[in-house]
């Protein structure tokens, strides 16, 4: 049995034109979003025992502020060019390359890739993965030779926004 987690990048900023795509960091929402969602994910019980994340500086960003919540050592990090804006194949084929040591898998990524790569795993899981959206499943196999649809079962789908963010100040009746 597998756990594999996506998770999004957090919002990032446009306020500096100069930054070429890949340099692009986190908003100020971003900032607060990364954090909050790596809580939820420690609170959801998922323990990566490998991270990995596009090399683009808001996905980077992401994946550091999720690690740290998650207590996962920093320098464990690993960055992956072929996820840089990448696409279902793209990113099977990131996955089928890890050794199958790991049982828990995190990957930090983009749109329309993640939201694609969702549905791959949980169909009609999301019509848009959300920035600092996560979608967690258990795969029932051994090995990451995910291409054929695997079985999988969805264990968490959350974003900063969703219901179930018990972070923010409830309002008084």
């Amino acid at each position: 049995m597998k756990t594999l987690t996506i998770v999004r990048h957090a919002k990032s900023s446009w306020n500096d034109m100069s930054h070429g795509d890949k340099e692009r960091p986190l908003n100020s929402r971003g900032k607060q979003d990364a954090p909050a969602m790596g809580r939820r994910i420690a609170a959801a019980g998922i323990r990566p025992s490998l991270i990995i994340s596009s090399p683009a500086v808001r996905a980077w960003s992401t994946a550091r502020a999720v690690a740290r919540e998650l207590t996962y050592p920093l320098e464990f990090l690993q960055r992956e060019n072929a996820l840089y804006l990448a696409g279902v194949d793209d990113i099977l084929d990131v996955i089928a390359a890890q050794d199958n040591g790991f049982n828990n898998l995190m990957l930090f990524g983009h749109n329309p890739g993640l939201t694609e790569f969702a549905n791959f795993l949980s169909p009609g899981v999301c019509n848009n993965l959300p920035t600092a959206g996560v979608v967690a499943v258990t795969i029932d196999q051994d090995n990451w030779q995910l291409h054929t649809q695997p079985a999988t079962r969805l264990l968490l789908y959350d974003f900063p926004k969703s219901q179930s963010d018990d972070t923010r100040p409830q309002e008084q009746p």
